[in-house]
């Protein structure tokens, strides 16, 4: 039977941690983390998302400033909202949450945001940091991918692994953190030939591809670690809504340990959110 990752409980415990190192920065040198969260739009999705954040930041003792932004804004108030928050000195954080309206260009806002101010670690010279092994922020989800890993897995080296999935977001930078812990890295797609006898070759199997059971469970080598990042909604026959992953969970029993979906990445994607806050404020005053 393979044994549960549990997110939940490993998100709860980093934010504790997280917790003190903002009572520890506010008690000696007077400073309050602060994490701006931009929401351009009203998507249900987003806004969910952006609540939960506000929420688990408040726990762990962040300041946090919520700038909620119409459908119909136009990309030069958003950058000029982003600068304000660039040369806002209470401000350690900024996080615009995705995905944003047709008239702005993604790639143009993610590039206004102060590099060290850059929570979510999208900006490109986070990116090169990652990729050079040069420090930086790094992006939240990779970052709770691999600290989920580190729960089973003691020594990573030489270990193959195979992530599914090429996103900017999660795909590459998680491949990038694999291979500096010394693992022997496969990054494939959903449309990868022969992808189940590759996917049936890893110790450590990352799937991030956004495809609802994608994985099946001869996929899955006896004894592999499974990350399953995959969040999608699907209905069933009577046209009630749950939560899936991108591994199909029934028959997996023969992996090592595998996320869940819901409780697995989701929360520890918050978690790291928040510990990049704080480490952003930390290296202010460094």
């Amino acid at each position: 039977m393979a044994d549960l990752i549990d997110g939940k409980a490993l998100a709860d415990r980093m934010t504790r941690e997280t917790a003190s190192r903002v009572a520890k920065l506010s008690s000696d040198r007077g400073i309050v983390p602060g994490i701006a969260v931009i929401l351009v739009g009203d998507d249900p999705a987003s806004r969910i998302y952006v609540d939960r954040k506000l929420r688990e930041a408040e726990k762990a003792g962040l300041r946090s400033f919520e700038h909620r932004l119409p459908f119909d804004t136009v990309q030069e108030d958003l950058l000029a909202l982003i600068a304000a928050c660039n040369a806002d000195a209470t401000v350690h954080g900024i996080l615009v949450q995705l995905p944003l309206p047709p008239q702005i260009d993604p790639t143009r806002v993610l590039g206004a945001i102060d590099p060290e101010k850059d929570v979510d670690g999208f900006h490109p010279v986070n990116v090169g940091r990652l990729s050079t092994g040069t420090g930086g922020l790094i992006p939240c989800t990779p970052l709770g991918c691999m600290q989920l890993l580190e729960t089973v897995i003691d020594d990573f080296r030489g270990l193959k692994a195979v992530v599914i999935g090429k996103s900017n977001i999660v795909g590459k930078p998680v491949a990038l953190l694999l291979l500096d812990r010394e693992c022997t890295v496969t990054v494939a797609h959903i449309l990868t030939r022969g992808l189940p006898a590759i996917a049936r070759a890893a110790d450590i199997l990352v799937v991030a591809a956004g495809s609802p059971g994608l994985v099946r469970p001869d996929w899955v080598k006896p004894g592999a670690v499974v990350i399953d990042v995959g969040i999608n909604r699907v209905h069933d026959d009577n046209g009630r809504a749950r939560i899936v992953g991108d591994v199909a969970r029934e028959g997996v029993d023969h992996a090592r340990a595998i996320t869940p979906v819901p409780g697995g990445v989701g929360p520890m994607t918050i978690a790291c959110l928040l510990s990049n806050t704080v480490r952003a404020a930390e290296n202010h005053v460094a």
